[in-house]
């Protein structure tokens, strides 16, 4: 049985699952597909990027909602700029900005910029009025290389906060154990992670497995500032209308007898 099922009191053969909206704060586009996720009540969390231009905007009508945090340390769309709210030179790439790839940040990135950072995205999040419901890691930068993903514990601890930790989790893919190392300092995290992208919301749920699962989507409007600066943005459509044109959708979870929870149920463990 699922230890976390074990902790929120559910039986041992229940599917739970919390499906979250990011990309909440990257765009006007974004912040309205992400309101629209979470106003048709499938979706049961979103995920701020606080250093992107529209983070601001994109909490004016989310009050109330469960949101985390996505902790941001790349930029990769070429023509559309934002970085660090820090001092922190290591972590601007060549044109400004943070770096393209997880890769260039491993290359350049100085650990305690980094550190401070994630500490900082946290906190202006929590200034904003933000009641922060759990952490995730906007790329693998700091999830891939366990130097990284020991800043994005240590501030899960600090913080008391659930993380979102990717679905490649062996030891022998990565390098070092992450859940285990995640499980053994106490730190509460969902026991599946999916991405919805490019694949039947409807057949991902009725193939649930018995514990809490995550299910993240990006959904956006298909607006021509989104085309423009996103070369996913026919992906970012289709995830709003796969959350928010499908009432079919209630009918499966009702059917497939899912209990769906928010981060805040995981956040007071």
């Amino acid at each position: 049985m699922s230890s976390l099922l074990s902790r929120l009191g559910l039986g041992e053969t229940t599917r739970a699952l919390i499906i979250v909206a990011q990309g909440l704060g990257l765009s006007h586009a974004t912040n309205a597909g992400v309101l629209d996720a979470l106003e048709g009540g499938l979706v049961t969390s979103a995920s701020l990027m606080v250093p992107c231009p529209w983070a601001r905007h994109g909490l004016d009508s989310l009050r109330g909602f469960d949101i985390g945090v996505s902790l941001t340390l790349t930029a990769p769309w070429a023509h559309y700029r934002y970085g660090p709210i820090t001092h922190a030179p290591s972590l601007f790439g060549g044109d400004g900005g943070f770096p393209p790839s997880a890769q260039d940040l491993w290359d350049h990135a100085d650990l305690d910029e980094v550190a401070r950072e994630c500490h900082a995205q946290l906190e202006r999040a929590r200034e904003w009025g933000v009641d922060v419901t759990h952490l995730e890691a906007d790329s693998p930068a700091l999830t891939h290389r366990p130097e990284f993903f020991d800043i994005y514990l240590d501030l899960a601890l600090e913080s008391g906060l659930p993380l979102l930790l990717p679905e490649v989790s062996d030891g022998s893919v990565l390098g070092f154990p992450m859940r285990t190392l995640a499980r053994d300092a106490g730190v509460v995290f969902p026991d599946f992670s999916i991405s919805g992208h490019g694949r039947t919301l409807g057949d991902l749920i009725t193939s649930l497995l018995p514990g809490v699962s995550v299910i993240h989507l990006s959904p956006a409007q298909g607006t021509p500032e989104l085309f423009a600066l996103d070369p996913f943005a026919t992906q970012r459509v289709g995830d709003r209308e796969a959350l928010c044109s499908n009432n079919a959708l209630f009918d499966v979870l009702k059917n497939e007898n899912i209990h769906l929870i928010g981060y805040r149920a995981l956040r007071t463990l």
